[in-house]
């Protein structure tokens, strides 16, 4: 039995009513030795009806199994962020998400530790994000707001590859099947698949984009499929992008952010057309075009086990492999110059394009960033030149310091190191061949002049 002082409790127990989250300790028996406001208000309770108490006689739709605290006292492994569904004294429902710790003195386990977020609260921010989303639906009286900005006129480009990606585009746009688009950031996946949308037959529906890496995981399924009333604490019935999205495009952005529980969801979604609302039991009918995109190659997500590969195939219907810039070096001094005129009529100036050694620069600069890279920087520099051209003293200094910018490397080389350089070497031909053969394998394979196998085996240790 561990003994503490009087002082050292007293303290102890007023760091812990100061942290801005529930705390809840029990010790081996699972008897609560500690209980804060914080939990208290979201458990609905009072902290003296759970202080010195048993978990389950406090919680009494708890049992050994469901409770993170005595799961972990029993295994003594940690839980992290797992939601717990559970009814307090009263009978009131209540979501948390909880980070669970076992509570070691030397070897002994002597308690458990929790620290719980209010799910609840993170669902009703879902709702708000939804009734954001769906704010030119609210009311068929309001005027409609213009659901797409670019069409695929709008792509600038003089490269032959890309013009026969936005010709295939424009053909495909008018199928229902779904579509998986790939390409660095900075490529235009967005304005891309806005472009698509526009050409469909689905034009006059809704277009709803979602990046799947800006909602916390734990709310992203509420976002997606909506609500049931009574779901958790203070739910009502509300629509989620699904529903919003019918009748028109639904893009979901960074896909295999998304978690893999979740991504079996879509997948059903996109087997049947059926939709069930978080908390729900009715299923949904609905009539969307999912269009996915990746910032990473699918390949590359598929082995690292970040996309089920039944949701890839299922996609992977028509796939678009939007080239890098520098794989299109054709479009650098085109697009600038488009940049220069577009800045000019915002800027009220008259520049009439770049010096040579600017120009060289940028043919030989590897643009990581791609085309959004080379807007800002023009957009930058157009705003501090004094001259009738760009000038390479006009640059952002980070890029006139870059130590590869002018040497046509996409990475600076790493010392003087063989067997490292070659390995980064291989790495960035690897992408690129996977790149120009939009993932398959033998094509890219090909490309290397290296057998398949060789070339699979070399695949898996690239991310081992």
């Amino acid at each position: 039995m561990v003994h503490l002082t009087a002082l050292t409790q007293e303290v102890l127990t007023a760091i812990l009513k100061s942290i801005d989250e529930g705390i809840h300790v029990v010790n081996t028996e699972g008897r609560t030795i500690f209980y804060n406001e914080v939990a208290a208000k979201h458990d609905g309770m009072e902290v003296k009806e759970v202080q010195g108490k048993h978990l389950i006689d406090a919680f009494p739709s708890l049992t050994e199994e469901s409770s993170t605290l005595l799961k972990v006292i029993k295994s003594g492994k940690p839980i992290y962020n797992q939601t717990q569904v559970y009814l307090n004294l009263h009978g009131t429902r209540i979501d948390t998400i909880n980070t669970t710790l076992p509570i070691f003195l030397g070897d002994e386990i002597i308690g458990a530790v929790e620290i719980a977020k209010d799910y609840s609260r993170m669902k009703l921010l879902a709702e708000r994000l939804l009734d954001l989303q769906k704010g030119f639906n609210n009311s068929r009286k309001k005027k409609t707001v213009k659901q797409v900005n670019y069409t695929l006129s709008d792509l600038m480009t003089v490269s032959p590859d890309f013009i026969r990606l936005i010709d295939e585009a424009r053909k495909l746009a008018k199928s229902d099947s779904p579509i998986l688009v790939y390409g660095e950031s900075g490529t235009g996946k967005e304005l891309f698949v806005q472009g698509i949308h526009h050409e469909s037959l689905r034009s006059g529906g809704a277009f709803i984009a979602q990046n799947c890496a800006a909602i916390p995981e734990t709310l992203l399924e509420s976002i997606l499929f909506g609500t049931a009333k009574g779901s958790y604490t203070g739910a009502v019935d509300r629509k989620g992008l699904f529903e919003l999205a019918d009748g028109g495009t639904l893009f979901l952005d960074e896909l295999h952010t998304m978690p893999i529980e979740l991504q079996a969801k879509l997948l059903r979604v996109l087997e049947d057309g059926m939709v069930r609302r978080v908390g729900g039991s009715q299923n949904i009918s609905v009539d969307v075009r999912v269009i996915a995109a990746m910032n990473v190659h699918p390949t590359m997500a598929l082995q690292e086990q970040k996309l089920r590969s039944d949701l890839y195939y299922r996609l992977n219907v028509f796939t678009f492999s939007l080239l890098p810039l520098r794989s299109r070096k054709e479009d650098i001094l085109f697009l600038t110059d488009s940049f220069i005129q577009e800045f000019n009529k915002k800027l009220k100036k008259s520049i009439q394009g770049v010096e040579k050694k600017l120009e060289i620069f940028f043919m030989d600069y590897q643009w990581p960033g791609n085309v959004r890279e080379l807007k800002h920087t023009v957009e930058y520099m157009m705003n501090v030149c004094g001259e009738m051209h760009l000038r390479y003293e006009d640059l952002p200094i980070m890029l006139r310091q870059h130590p590869a910018a002018s040497k046509g490397r996409s990475t600076p080389l790493k010392g003087l190191s063989l067997r490292e350089n070659l390995e980064t070497i291989e790495k960035t031909l690897i992408t690129e061949a996977l790149d120009q053969s939009a993932g398959n394998i033998n094509q890219a394979a090909k490309l290397l002049e290296i057998p398949r196998q060789t070339l699979q085996y070399k695949l898996k240790k690239m991310i081992e």
